[in-house]
Formats: C-alpha cells, structure tokens, sequence
C-alpha cells in the first residue's frame, strides 16, 4: 500500500471503488498479535499471543471479559479495542437493567458493527483499527462472531485473525470436521495447537498465550498459567524436532536391477540430448 490521492480522507471513494482508509484499518488488524476462537455446540475456547513491545516490558492485554456470557480477543490497535470492550460492557449492563435478562450475542455484536460503520462515514472520525473475535453464549447455543473495522461481521466456528494467522487457519481448516462434537479440553487442545502454528518455530509455553473459556454452566473466564501449561504438557504441544524415517535397505537384486537401470538410462541419455523430460 502506498499514499495516493484517494486515501487522504475515510469517505473519498477510489475510481476503482475502494476505500483506502478503510483498508489501512483492516491492515492494521493484520499486523497485531495473533488471537484465535474456536466453538462447539457447548463451548468457545479463545486464544491470543503475547506479545511485548521489548524485553524489558510486559505484554498488552487481549483477551477482555464483557459479561458472564460474552467475552473478546482482539487483534490490532489494543487501545481502540478497549474502548469497544468497554463499549459492549456498557450495553451489557444497561441491557441487563432494562430487561433483567441478558443480552443476546448476536445482538451485540450488530449495535458494534453499526458503530464501526459510522467511523467509515464521516469525514471527521477515523476506523477503529481493531478486530474483534466476539465468544457468546446464549439460548439458541454457543457463538463466534469476527467484527471487522469495516463495520462488517461474521459468524464462524473458528477462525484466526492477527499476523502469522495462515499458519493457524490452515489447522482449523484441517480440523473443522470435529470442532462441532468437541469437548472442553479437545476444544482447548486445538487452540493451543494453532497458537503453536502462529508462532512459527519459537516455543510454545503458558507466557506467551493467553486462553479463555466460556461454556454452558461457566461463565466465561480467562484460565491462569499453571492450567494452561498443564493442558500444554498434557497434550505434548511443546514443538519437538520431527526425525525424518530412515530408508529402508534394499534386497541386492533390487539394488543390482536399478544399477542396470541406470546404466542403461545413461546410454539412452548419450543419444538423446536435448529431449524434454518425461513428466511423473
């Protein structure tokens, strides 16, 4: 992406039909530490990256509770997703007074939509550069709902936003068969698994991710390190060198044909040079 004369105001249209400041808040989603949710017809299992901005400082918080039944991982500009989480709880609450049951998820996660809309609709405010992968749980079951900065959303039943996300989307994809009859644990298991594919080779441990969980008969909470390292020395998630098989000898008659084999494929080869390759 590149400064052109089409991205210098949020509600200026591109001739070819884009806008580029919704793009570079969508962008900025891509560049935030990786956070992962999966669901069952039970529970959703959330899981982010902790990442810090050096050595000497600790990591930015992504995983945020809103109520009993809702809760938000976030990639991208951490600020803005704390005003949104805050936003949510707001409606939560002022919901829960009025009615005095709580607020459905789907629901929710519509009013925020709308209010990332707005920001993509006057000149005077920006997009909020955040996404949000909203776990609920309500009557008509366990939800996963991906809010966009573009003011798009999307329901899943399981998904990875942040940097370094393919990696832990191809696992999903793999796995999507059995994350609907998944239990607890084999829900927890896989999201550990993909955060592993999102690291790309360092080390998995319980202080560098963070999970959550929500489920029917548990409110949503964020598990505490020793739980998580348990479930990661438990599962054998820790990333070990993988030894390639060792080739099996073969009998020397074998060996002795494909000596002949080859020596034939030589003299052939003297006699046709320039002929293309047979294909396999």
């Amino acid at each position: 992406m590149f400064r052109n004369q089409y991205d210098t105001d949020v509600t200026t249209w591109s001739p070819a039909g884009r806008l580029f400041q919704v793009e570079y808040a969508m962008e900025a989603v891509k560049q935030g530490s990786a956070a992962i949710g999966l669901r069952s017809k039970t529970h959703v299992v959330l899981a982010c990256v902790n990442k810090a901005n050096s050595e000497l400082s600790s990591h930015q918080k992504k995983i945020f509770k809103v109520d009993d039944h809702i809760g938000v991982a976030i990639a991208g500009l951490t600020a803005d997703g704390r005003v949104l989480s805050r936003y949510m709880r707001s409606e939560c609450i002022n919901y829960s007074y009025t009615y005095e049951s709580p607020l459905p998820v789907g629901r929710l996660v519509v009013q925020l939509a709308d209010k990332a809309q707005v920001c993509t609709q006057r000149s005077w405010k920006r997009p909020y550069g955040v996404g949000l992968l909203v776990a609920g749980l309500d009557e008509s079951g366990a939800h996963l709902y991906y809010n966009c900065p573009s003011g798009n959303y999307f329901e899943y039943q399981a998904f990875a936003i942040g940097s370094r996300s393919q990696a832990a989307k191809t696992y999903l994809e793999r796995k999507f068969d059995n994350f609907n009859g998944s239990s607890r644990e084999d829900l927890i298991k896989d999201a550990l698994i993909a955060t592993r594919e999102s690291l790309q080779g360092e080390k998995l441990r319980s202080s560098v991710c963070t999970v959550a969980v929500i489920g029917v008969g548990e409110a949503f909470h964020i598990l505490d390190q020793e739980t998580v390292q348990k479930f990661i020395d438990e599962f054998e998630i820790v990333k070990e060198e993988e030894v390639p098989p060792a080739e099996e000898p073969q009998p020397e008659a074998e060996q002795g044909a494909a000596a002949d084999q080859g020596a034939g494929a030589d003299q052939g080869g003297a006699t046709n040079e320039g002929a293309a390759p047979m294909d396999i």
